[in-house]
């Protein structure tokens, strides 16, 4: 999709202009961009336009809303996700309308950058909503996005289930996160969340990506919704791992810096460069998707499962993941973490045995919970989703406020739209360090 471009209104007629801004505050905006002289045609709900852009004929409300932009020359948009679309930039480029977006926090202002539309604070004036200059964005929205690989050796110690929790959490205080299924082997992030797999998915936008051709507003159309999170599923036949290049994979990773704040990389779990054992060099590697990930990543989440086995393979695979990441920052997590397999003291066994093998000191634990795993899978929903106050959400959600992001401002958090969802206005940030129990 081409970049939006504003409509400029002649100073010999009076602009026209659209609200659609939720409750008192549109007909505000309406009554303040009355007294700049504009012509106000529609004041609707925030989510109007980009219904009526997707469905003309749902409805004579749709219909209604079509005409009166046909008419405008500026649209004044709430910058919610859902209000604005890609299929409402596209409906307000044919028609000539110049989109003024009221963005509250950081991921309203960077979705506004994607798109290529003014960003303007809640509080904006009308002078400045009707004026045909861009706004310009707080550097903080043109940081580029993060890559988070979630890794973990063989045997099933959590990983997938892990990285589906770790980006719904990231994504409770307003950031856009994305998720991706890069799982050369097994891939099963669809088949957890209930999703299809035969769309799209992560293997299109590497192929899109091989060809250069990978933009943001493709990556939005063929990501998969999860709630507040994007998801690309993986491929849905083992078979197709070839098509998850290592050029392809770190080309759509670096993408995906630009569309979404935080991307979530779920990846398999060999790590072996195996040039030594094929004839063609140049052919392509069955690990090269899970090599890439994690030589793109900021972070890198190692997941442990807390069992006799589980902790003896990490350790044997620790050090291999140390010589592919590099100086890349490394949080180790223990998962299903009990007494049952590992007697007395369970997180203090495998801490001291992390600590001498591995040189951890900073780990944290997520309990063994088969009630919430069990209900989530039943449901085939993330644990957020399902049951956000038991113990396994409970850790996951100290993890990401301690060692994966700090937790947000409090007046991000009021501006969010999900804040006002009582479930959701719990602490991020532990009472009680975990690394201390």
């Amino acid at each position: 999709m081409s970049a939006h471009q504003p409509a400029t209104v002649g100073a010999d007629r009076t602009p026209v202009a659209v609200v659609a801004v939720d409750g008192a505050r549109g007909s505000e905006l309406a009554d303040l961009l009355r007294e700049e002289g504009a012509l106000v045609v529609a004041v609707v709900s925030a989510e109007a336009p980009a219904q009526a852009a997707v469905d003309a004929m749902s409805g004579r409300d749709a219909a209604e809303v079509l005409g009166a932009l046909a008419r405008a020359d500026v649209l004044v948009v709430d910058g919610d996700r859902d209000a604005l679309t890609a299929d409402l930039v596209a409906m307000c480029d044919r028609f000539g309308v110049r989109i003024a977006a009221l963005c509250a926090g950081p991921a309203a202002r960077r979705a506004a950058g994607v798109f290529g539309v003014g960003a303007h604070a809640p509080d904006a004036t009308a002078r400045e909503l009707l004026s045909g200059a861009p706004a310009t964005l707080p550097a903080a929205a043109r940081q580029r996005g993060r890559v988070i690989a979630v890794w973990g050796p063989a045997g099933a110690p959590g990983r997938t289930r892990l990285a589906i929790e770790l980006a719904c959490e990231l994504s409770r205080d307003g950031r856009r996160v994305g998720l991706v299924d890069a799982d050369a082997h097994a891939p099963s992030i669809a088949m957890a969340t209930g999703l299809a797999d035969e769309g799209p998915g992560f293997a299109a936008a590497c192929r899109q990506a091989g060809r250069d051709a990978l933009t943001t507003a493709e990556l939005s159309r063929i990501a998969t919704p999860l709630g507040e999170v994007d998801v690309l599923t993986g491929i849905n036949r083992p078979s197709r791992w070839p098509e998850l290049s290592h050029d392809r994979v770190s080309a759509a990773l670096e993408r995906c810096r630009d569309w979404v704040d935080d991307v979530v990389v779920d990846v398999a779990a060999p790590l072996e460069r195996d040039e030594e054992i094929v004839s063609d060099l140049d052919g392509p590697r069955r690990n090269a998707a899970t090599l890439a990930a994690l030589a793109a990543a900021d972070l890198v989440v190692a997941v442990a499962c807390a069992d006799p086995v589980g902790v003896a393979r990490f350790v044997r695979a620790h050090a291999e993941l140390r010589a592919v990441v590099g100086a890349t920052p490394v949080r180790i997590v223990v998962n299903k973490t009990r007494t049952a397999t590992l007697g007395i003291d369970a997180r203090g066994q495998v801490r001291r045995t992390l600590e001498r093998y591995t040189s951890a000191r900073d780990i944290w634990f997520v309990p063994w919970d088969p009630k919430a795993a069990d209900a989530a899978t039943l449901a085939a929903r993330p644990v957020a989703h399902v049951a956000g106050r038991s113990g396994l959400a409970g850790a996951v959600r100290r993890f990401v406020g301690e060692a994966i992001e700090p937790p947000a401002p409090a007046d991000l958090v009021r501006r969010s739209r999900r804040s006002a969802e009582p479930s959701t206005l719990l602490p991020r940030r532990a009472r009680r360090d975990p690394r201390t129990a």
